[in-house]
């Protein structure tokens, strides 16, 4: 990969379901939209190479060009701490994982085995969301329970976003012209799924998300952090089963919960200019507890060089890190008001000259990420 160059960008949507269709973006910015009968993820990935060998969209001529296949997978647990050529070996421990992530791991593991269907001669590389954070010390993962349930069960935090915590950390670094070895960086990934997270030296030493990616910062529809008493007492006055518990704290709470309108951060702006009460409170309880893990990991950090925003919300939502940021001159951060409130979506330094943090948007590459480490894996 000579080149950060982008051939072919796009992806499946609503796979089993009615209207499912496959969107993509051509090289000249033109937006596609291909709808199609996509029952389940083989079907959705021959989809995909079908468009890619067509005359009128493709980008290669036979699928022997294409020479590996870069997959994310959500949960590696404690045994991946980097990206790994996929084996038998490897699925096998995939497979282990799943209970960590029920959600998450059988969909990526379902592309995983249509590519050994379709392509079987052709090497696979998995790139973790929770690798970057497996440097984080013992005392930061463990959880205040009974230590045979962590021997046992491997209950501890692990964290999420770990592609978009290391290319935007690294990429910061770069930008800003500084060594990445040697920085206090708190990146905040920020958009339907936000998580914060603490690097130093180059490392991980702490992120919001646990064992699960609803612990943490309030999110689009997850609850984020919550006294666990709680859930106990929700199960019992409303006669709900674990299952039903895990939805209404993964699917109807956070913004959307407090909200009753969306969990679109873009409606819940409309609906703070129509003066909306609930709109209002679901804005200023995100924002808020993004102001307060940044100060949290200051004080984990000793202190912070680069402050990045990143994700959807992050990247486009001028509103929250100006809220974020608000009276935060305190551990020497000064926003450029003017300019933050003029930029959005591309790299650019939005702090005053004379901040001592260097505050900046960085729009993520996950993708990116993902074909280096595949690119790397390959050289190995």
């Amino acid at each position: 990969m000579e080149s950060n160059e982008v051939v072919a960008q796009g992806g499946v949507e609503k796979i089993g379901m009615k209207g499912s269709f496959l969107k993509l973006t051509l090289p000249d910015g033109q937006k596609v939209q291909l709808e199609g009968e996509i029952l389940e993820h083989r079907a959705g990935i021959e989809y995909i190479f079908g468009v890619m060998l067509s005359e009128k969209y493709g980008c290669i001529k036979s699928l022997d060009e294409i020479d590996a296949v870069g997959h994310r997978v959500v949960h590696g647990g404690e045994r991946f701490n980097a990206s790994v050529l996929i084996t038998a070996e490897v699925i096998e421990m995939l497979e282990d994982c799943i209970e960590l992530a029920p959600l998450h791991n059988p969909p990526n593991l379902k592309g995983i085995y249509a590519i050994q269907e379709l392509l079987p001669d052709t090497p696979q590389v998995s790139v973790f969301d929770t690798a970057f954070h497996q440097t984080m010390p013992d005392y930061a993962y463990v959880y205040g329970l009974p230590y045979s349930l962590y021997e046992k069960y491997g209950i501890r935090r692990y964290g999420f976003h770990g592609t978009s915590h290391r290319y935007v950390s690294r990429r910061a670094c770069e930008f800003l012209n500084v060594p990445y070895e040697s920085q206090r960086i708190i990146t905040a990934h920020i958009g339907n799924g936000v998580s914060i997270t603490a690097i130093k030296d180059g490392k991980s030493v702490d992120t919001s998300m646990g064992m699960t990616p609803v612990e943490g910062l309030m999110m689009g529809t997850r609850s984020g952090d919550l006294d666990p008493g709680v859930i106990s007492y929700i199960m019992e006055k409303e006669h709900m089963s674990a299952p039903g518990i895990s939805t209404l704290l993964n699917k109807f709470s956070g913004v959307l919960g407090i909200s009753g309108l969306s969990s679109d951060m873009r409606e819940i702006e409309a609906g703070v200019k129509e003066n909306n009460s609930r709109a209002i409170l679901a804005l200023k309880s995100y924002d808020y507890r993004l102001k307060k893990y940044i100060g949290a990991y200051s004080a984990v950090l000793g202190g912070v060089d680069v402050l990045v925003f990143t994700g959807g919300v992050g990247e486009n939502q001028w509103t929250t890190r100006s809220a974020v940021c608000k009276d935060m001159e305190y551990m020497g951060i000064e926003l450029d008001e003017e300019l933050n409130k003029s930029v959005r979506a591309k790299e650019v330094v939005i702090s005053k000259p004379t901040s001592k943090v260097k505050v900046v948007i960085i729009p993520t590459d996950e993708e990116l990420t993902i074909a280096k480490d595949t690119v790397e894996m390959l050289g190995k």
